[in-house]
């Protein structure tokens, strides 16, 4: 996917060592220009490595790095620094005034005092940042430090903004106000973003696309609601929290709908796996609904189970209901839902999702 601009970063067949094994391993990746890329992967996965990499602070092995078309390692560090901006997770900010520490990279590169000026006071303003031009960095509280490091990066206009977590020091109403507040600024100035992040919520928010990578490879890229319905195979599957990932075959393919049998159990699916093949069977568990048996309505819904609640768990504002249905089945539904049906251990439930809901991976 392209959707008709010109990658700003290309990487092809890179390698970076750290340590005695190689810790990335990418054999093809594109920035495109004007697009929020979000790299998602646990810890140890390989994203500060990538992050480093491209801002030329490690060297690669082996491989290439084109940008705007132009290897990088052609291009002088100043000349290729200067048109990338850096926000860490954590704000790494001058002893001086937040108004300075806007201006530094300003006055670095010559700008005039008056541009200066006029830039600062414009992201001042952008970022809610104005009534503390004042004051010393280091009076700053963790969230306003992290909108100072963010101006810092964007006066300077850069042609690619790197951010390496920029939300892991925020307690939780800062960070869904700045989350909220930065897609809207990549938006309206459109700043080609690398975002790295840990957390699958911000990369979905975020990304315009959205890269998974596990253990030093990227495993799968696309828009997030492509990679997060349709993961390519079970590792993505698993670090995504696909829950419902159960092994099955293909008994029936035809005109895209199949019957996939899963512990002794016919399901239904939409896709074009040819039949005798053996496939995980994936299915969200936000995409289950479930009934009180006597009291179930005629749905559209293809697969029909019946099912008994083995425990139920708090899942932040919703609840997990963990099921066994011949073989085990995790729900998410509202507390409003649980009320509703009176929902209890050891309780009989019907169990229902559409076939085009289900996502299969060939094995």
């Amino acid at each position: 996917m392209n959707s008709g601009r010109d990658p700003i970063l290309k990487i092809k067949n890179l390698k970076v060592r750290r340590g005695s094994e190689f810790d990335l391993i990418i054999d093809r990746f594109e920035i495109l220009e004007g697009e929020v890329l979000a790299v998602v992967g646990p810890n140890g996965a390989g994203k500060s490595t990538l992050l480093l990499t491209l801002s030329k602070l490690l060297k690669p092995d082996s491989g290439s790095m084109y940008f705007k078309g132009q290897l990088i390692e052609q291009i002088p560090d100043l000349t290729y620094r200067r048109q990338i901006a850096l926000v860490l997770q954590e704000p790494l900010l001058l002893d001086n005034s937040v108004y300075n520490n806007i201006a530094a990279g300003l006055r670095f590169q010559g700008f005039s005092k008056s541009t200066q000026n006029q830039r600062v006071d414009e992201w001042l303003i952008r970022l809610n940042l104005s009534h503390l031009k004042d004051r010393p960095a280091s009076q700053l509280s963790g969230g306003q430090a992290q909108r100072v490091s963010l101006a810092r990066a964007m006066v300077l206009e850069p042609t690619l903004l790197l951010m390496d977590e920029p939300f892991s020091a925020l307690d939780t109403p800062s960070r869904i106000t700045f989350m909220q507040e930065l897609r809207t600024l990549l938006s309206e100035t459109a700043t080609t973003t690398l975002f790295i992040t840990h957390d699958q919520e911000q990369a979905l928010f975020i990304g315009d696309r959205v890269a998974v990578l596990l253990d030093g490879k990227i495993s799968q890229i696309g828009s997030p609601q492509t990679v997060f319905s349709s993961p390519v195979d079970s590792a993505v599957a698993e670090f995504l929290g696909v829950e419902n990932v159960l092994p099955g075959l293909v008994v029936d393919s035809k005109d895209g709908k199949m019957s996939i049998e899963v512990q002794g159990e016919k399901l239904e699916a939409v896709g074009n796996v040819v039949s005798g093949k053996e496939v995980l069977f994936c299915l969200r568990p936000e995409d289950i609904t479930l009934w009180k048996t006597p009291d179930m309505p005629k749905s559209s819904a293809r697969n029909l189970l019946a099912g008994r609640v083995k425990s139920i768990e708090l899942h932040g504002p919703l609840l997990q209901i963990n099921l066994d249905c011949g073989f085990p089945l995790v729900a998410l539904i509202t507390r409003a839902s649980a009320q509703e049906l009176d929902i209890e251990p050891d309780m009989q439930v019907s169990v229902t999702f559409k076939a085009s809901a289900a996502h299969l991976i060939p094995r």
